[in-house]
């Protein structure tokens, strides 16, 4: 073999190696010809709908409010809202006293809620999961029938609240912490902190029992007890209602849910709150009891 033909040879081999090189360096990087990085594509997170809609219809077998029975009769909440990036929502609700005698209205409406908030989800780590935001006004309108016809005023005014929610819902016990402050009736202000667990009972179907405490300020419970309470020197603020409550929740099909609850009320830790709300419940429902059973049913459609 002579020099130019090993000259050929070598430039060959040059060449197929310098072509192959370039080839490798040209393919994609994949587990099995790189040690580098792989580049994965990141998929984009669901965006927000624009718009959205939920309407709802809850039964209760009485009107509770802050443990005690503003009304003996079962009541009807029809409701719907409206919300936009699932942030700003708009809604309205109305109760429907369904009772007739004892007091029940016949199924005429005594409220009507006008509401507007904000919400949102706030991510705090691995280790506390998401905060859950709802701040929103309410402005509670009254019938004029309920006038009376001897003062020729309503006997009870329309009123508007400030609400707000924390919730963290992704830790097992799921705390819940909600705040009313009443801007008009009484100036009044309650808080109440919950605790509860999410079981799957089975596909489509949670359980959540749950246990709450009230707190009220002074002109919570000045407002809505009896003033004759204060005239015997009962005149503060402190704990109110302890509740016990279980959930179910069935979530028929992707814009339908089904949920009922069972739940107690009494008040448990202070003497002086516990005569107020016996005297509450004895001038609304004729039993002189600080603890109140009740439950409901709600049926939910999202869209």
């Amino acid at each position: 073999m002579n020099i130019n033909t090993i000259t050929a040879l070598v430039a060959a081999a040059s060449l197929s190696g310098m072509a192959l090189a370039q080839e490798q360096d040209t393919a994609p990087a994949t587990a099995e010809n790189s040690s580098l990085p792989v580049e994965t594509e990141q998929l984009d997170e669901e965006e927000s709908p624009f718009i959205s809609a939920e309407f709802g219809l809850a039964f209760d077998s009485k009107y509770m409010t802050y443990g005690v029975v503003d009304g003996r009769s079962p009541i009807v909440t029809p409701s719907a809202e409206v919300s936009f990036f699932e942030t700003l929502y708009f809604g309205v609700e109305s109760i429907f006293d369904v009772g007739r005698g004892n007091g029940g209205r016949g199924g005429k409406y005594s409220t009507l809620d006008a509401i507007v908030g904000l919400r949102h989800d706030f991510d705090l780590g691995e280790r506390l999961g998401a905060l859950s935001v709802d701040v929103n006004y309410i402005y509670e309108y009254i019938p004029r029938r309920n006038w009376n016809d001897d003062t020729g005023k309503k006997d009870v005014d329309d009123t508007q609240y400030v609400n707000l929610e924390l919730a963290l819902g992704d830790l097992w016990l799921e705390p819940t912490l909600s705040v009313e402050r009443d801007l008009m009736a009484d100036d009044g202000t309650y808080a109440n902190l919950e605790l509860g667990h999410t079981f799957d009972v089975c596909e489509h179907v949670t359980l959540r029992p749950a246990v709450g405490q009230g707190l009220g300020n002074t002109q919570r419970t000045k407002g809505y007890f009896s003033e004759g309470k204060y005239e015997d020197g009962f005149s503060h603020g402190g704990l109110m209602d302890t509740s016990f409550s279980l959930t179910a929740e069935w979530e028929i099909c992707e814009h339908l849910t089904l949920s009922g609850y069972v739940a107690y009320y009494d008040y448990l830790l202070d003497s002086n709150m516990r005569s107020g709300a016996r005297e509450h419940n004895l001038a609304t429902t004729g039993r002189n009891d600080s603890a109140q059973f009740v439950g409901g049913l709600a049926l939910t459609a999202s869209f």
